[in-house]
């Protein structure tokens, strides 16, 4: 069995969008890299890094295709690294849970995410590892591209670095101790 794990961030590139709730992808894979010692490559499609800790890899991936073509970058890592799907956890921002909230899915809708809806549609399964960090839907009606591409604000920011913390110890418990392990240890925390 592969000990291979495939492990996606999304966000877009560019500097406009560093900070954006939107980007929580491509934070929380940055913060898991630095907190490990290990550094991006640009490549195909994105930029990789590699983590290796008892026996698994952990190859990560921040796509450069922009958010809503990420299935581009996925199907093509998951075939060129003969990842299976079972080792596949796409990391993504979620409007409907509440700031910092941690819910790890083994399948599921896109949930009007089309980041995600690229990544089924390329994919044809709704069956893959996802696990979302929630940035609230603390936006006013027909606002919602200006929250999501919004800036954190100080109250979010200042809270967010123990929440890439445990962001960062969830991924990693995920390749180690499996999914269903990962969703009971950290759901909802």
């Amino acid at each position: 069995m592969s000990k291979k794990y495939l492990i996606v961030g999304l966000g877009n590139t560019g500097s406009d969008y560093v900070n954006t709730r939107h980007n929580i992808g491509f934070k929380i894979l940055n913060h898991f890299a630095e907190s490990r010692d290990v550094a991006y490559e640009s490549r195909k499609l994105g930029a990789l890094a590699t983590y290796k800790i008892k026996g698994r890899t952990f190859i990560l991936l921040k796509p450069n295709t922009f958010m809503n073509l990420s299935g581009k970058a996925v199907k093509y890592w998951l075939d060129k690294e003969k990842v299976p799907i079972e080792h596949l956890l796409v990391v993504t921002d979620d409007l409907n849970l509440p700031f910092g909230t941690l819910r790890l899915k083994t399948k599921g809708s896109d949930g009007g995410h089309n980041g995600l809806k690229d990544i089924q549609n390329k994919l044809n399964t709704t069956n893959y590892n996802r696990l979302r960090f929630g940035i609230s839907d603390a936006f006013t009606k027909g606002k919602q591209v200006d929250y999501v591409l919004g800036q954190w604000t100080d109250t979010e920011f200042d809270n967010l670095k123990e929440r890439l913390k445990k962001t960062s110890e969830m991924i990693e418990n995920f390749g180690l101790s499996g999914v269903t392990n990962t969703m009971n240890a950290y759901n909802g925390t």
